[in-house]
């Protein structure tokens, strides 16, 4: 303001030297004339008269020299400044009219108006608005709805709670979005539709459940599952409005569930949501994304593949229940089985189906920075790392049905169902901390044998059990002071040397040991590249792309999103937080950290696989810790011991039962 006020009383003068006009003469006077206007002008300006003006009278000199001094006008007429060129200066390129002293009061009024009212209703605006979302851009308010429904329910909730639910979101509401429109069609548009679907719930009578752009929501959300039928002008732009948030909205449910369970879990609160909740809000958003209802047969996702079709999946010979199930059977079976569509319609299901993701899914659970990272004390923190390949369902593509294909882990099937009669049982296999060698292992056939080559194959491969057995006795009998990680690389060593086998003498170690450390190395120098590329990873931010979904009912295009957590089903506990997986391209590798029982026992916890975008390609993979005691901190200062009567006068009043259930409870229990 300051700055504005001294522009605006800036001396127009001086910016606009011109002799003729202080001297009062006219263009065409001459040097007589100048000299006597110069004089007359000088007696009444001189500063040493009564009326002089220091001032006036430099400039009456200066304006004198411009006009009868040769090298005066020379400068005057190039730089407007009879004294030549001054010092360097920079200006503003302001407008005339901004310092013109009779536009001084506008000018001020300007600056006031932009800098004391705009500016600071500008900065309001955008600071109420960005305290009224969260980091997910979800309204506070939405937010805290979920939390106190979720809340309120302590039990498992139900899908169709959870849609009464989202449905009631702020973000549907116009009050606190303008996006949303109302419309006067609405009056009697909604009330029909609310009649063509059963079990609506519309007379429930808790708020904001019962408010009415909730049940229009919860109606639009419904008709879009249903696939109902409504005004292209209307009712159906206000439903593709409302599918369109939903899956964000989902994964904000999912943020606060668990955060309800976790806390319950931290704290042993009683009555809170269980793990059913928090899995029916997961399932919730592959229904919105393919527009149908949970107990839909999923091969209903597949392009022109309705109810008409699906009896023909289901006969004496074969009875088709999954995508991956109809994958991976022959082209002339699939032709077969989709023989009422024409050959257009079948390519487009061929098509949908090949770009379909197929998950690898690969669970290690182990303790990091321990001496042994395999053994699990009390209390240890336990880190899981899932590791997920992305591929696509073309790999399962004409595979012959006598090849071993474990379907059941990709339908999500927790438990190991009863295989068919010759698969052959896969050995449970450890993997090995990163500083340990890694063992090489050959490929194994997946074919299945034949009718007259199943005792065979069960007879060679309880030998083949029968000799590592008395190779791993031979060896421990010769080493006795070799521990369990060297033992396993003596035999696999001992396996690929043959030729030194049936010699009495043994071979030099120093080589093996001087590539040990080479593999240790290299190992080290692996790891902490990856922990690098990790790090990078975080600081660019999580990806929002990476495969785009076949979802023909959405109103935009969906990537593939995933969720990842550990849970225990035994006693319907959430272990870790769901992690959401944005960026599954390729591979993807999620660390997933919880902390072990304090009881010792085996356990057995369940790692989870969860899509947003696709039904029945959700899987689970168990792991067991055999949890040990752990070892006693010794007492040897006294400040410790004060700290162990602290504790445990602070956890006396504790109950000895631990908040998990092993598997001896559970055979006890049967």
């Amino acid at each position: 303001m300051l700055l504005a006020y001294k522009v605006s009383q800036f001396d127009y003068e001086y910016a606009n030297f011109d002799p003729y006009e202080i001297l009062s003469v006219s263009l065409d006077s001459s040097q007589a004339e100048i000299k006597k206007a110069y004089r007359k002008l000088s007696l009444i300006y001189h500063p040493d008269k009564e009326t002089g003006d220091e001032k006036t009278f430099m400039k009456l000199t200066k304006a004198y020299q411009a006009l009868t001094d040769d090298e005066a006008r020379r400068n005057w007429e190039r730089y407007g400044n009879p004294d030549g060129p001054g010092a360097m200066s920079f200006g503003i390129a302001l407008p005339s009219w901004i310092v013109e002293k009779e536009n001084s009061v506008w000018v001020l009024g300007l600056y006031a108006l932009v800098f004391m009212v705009a500016l600071p209703t500008t900065v309001g605006m955008w600071w109420y608005k960005s305290i009224r979302y969260s980091g997910d851009k979800v309204l506070l308010d939405t937010t805290q709805m979920y939390y106190y429904f979720f809340h309120k329910t302590p039990c498992s909730m139900a899908v169709k709670r959870v849609i009464m639910i989202l449905a009631a979101s702020r973000e549907f509401e116009k009050k606190h979005n303008s996006e949303i429109v109302e419309r006067p069609s609405d009056i009697e548009e909604v009330p029909h539709l609310i009649k063509q679907i059963p079990n609506l719930n519309e007379k429930n009578r808790e708020a904001p459940l019962c408010y009415l752009y909730s049940i229009k929501a919860r109606a639009l959300i419904h008709a879009h599952l249903n696939h109902v039928p409504l005004n292209p002008e209307t009712l159906e732009k206000d439903g593709q409005y409302i599918i369109k948030k939903c899956p964000y909205l989902i994964q904000e449910m999912v943020n606060c569930v668990s955060q309800l369970i976790m806390l319950a879990y931290a704290h042993r609160i009683p009555r809170l949501p269980n793990i059913e909740t928090i899995e029916n809000c997961m399932k919730l958003c592959p229904m919105i994304v393919q527009a149908m209802w949970e107990f839909k047969n999923p091969l209903q996702q597949l392009p022109h593949v309705n109810d008409d079709n699906i009896k023909y999946f289901s006969s004496k010979k074969r009875r088709v229940k999954s995508i991956q199930q109809f994958a991976a059977l022959k082209s002339e079976e699939k032709r077969s089985i989709l023989r009422s569509l024409p050959d257009d319609k079948f390519e487009d299901v061929i098509k949908v189906l090949s770009k379909m993701p197929l998950i690898e899914f690969n669970v290690v659970s182990e303790v990091i920075d321990d001496e042994n990272p395999t053994v699990y004390t009390a209390g240890a923190i336990v880190t899981v790392t899932v590791t997920l390949i992305r591929k696509n369902m073309s790999e399962l593509f004409e595979v012959d049905n006598e090849e071993n294909i474990d379907l059941n882990a990709m339908e999500g099937e927790g438990e190991q169902g009863e295989e068919e009669e010759g698969n052959l049982k896969k050995e449970e296999q450890v993997k090995k901390p990163v500083w340990q060698k890694q063992a090489k292992k050959g490929k194994k056939s997946s074919k299945k044998p034949s009718k007259g080559q199943k005792q065979t194959v069960k007879a060679r491969k309880s030998e083949e059990r029968s000799t590592q057995a008395e190779a791993k006795e031979k060896e421990i009998t010769k080493k006795p002071s070799v521990d369990a990680g060297e033992e396993s690389d003596i035999s696999e060593d001992d396996g690929d040397n043959s030729d030194y086998d049936g010699l009495d003498d043994k071979p030099d170690q120093s080589d093996n040991k001087g590539s040990s450390l080479e593999d240790d190395d290299t190992e080290w120098e692996k790891f902490q590249s990856a922990r690098l590329s990790k790090r990078e990873k975080v600081l660019e931010g999580l990806s929002k792309l990476s495969h785009s979904v076949h979802c023909p009912y959405f109103p935009e295009d969906k990537q593939e999103y995933w969720w990842v957590y550990v849970s225990d089903r035994k006693s319907r506990t959430l272990l870790t937080p769901p992690y959401h997986v944005t960026a599954l391209v390729d591979k993807e590798e999620v660390q997933l950290k919880f902390t072990a029982p304090r009881w010792p026992g085996v356990y057995t916890f369940t790692v989870c696989l969860r899509s947003d975008s696709y039904l029945g390609f959700d899987q689970t993979h168990d792991i067991k810790l055999d949890v040990k005691k752990a070892p006693e901190v010794p007492t040897e200062h006294p400040q410790w011991d004060m700290l162990d009567d602290e504790e445990e006068e602070n956890h006396g009043a504790e109950s000895d039962v631990s908040e998990f259930t092993t598997d001896e409870d559970v055979e006890d229990d049967e």
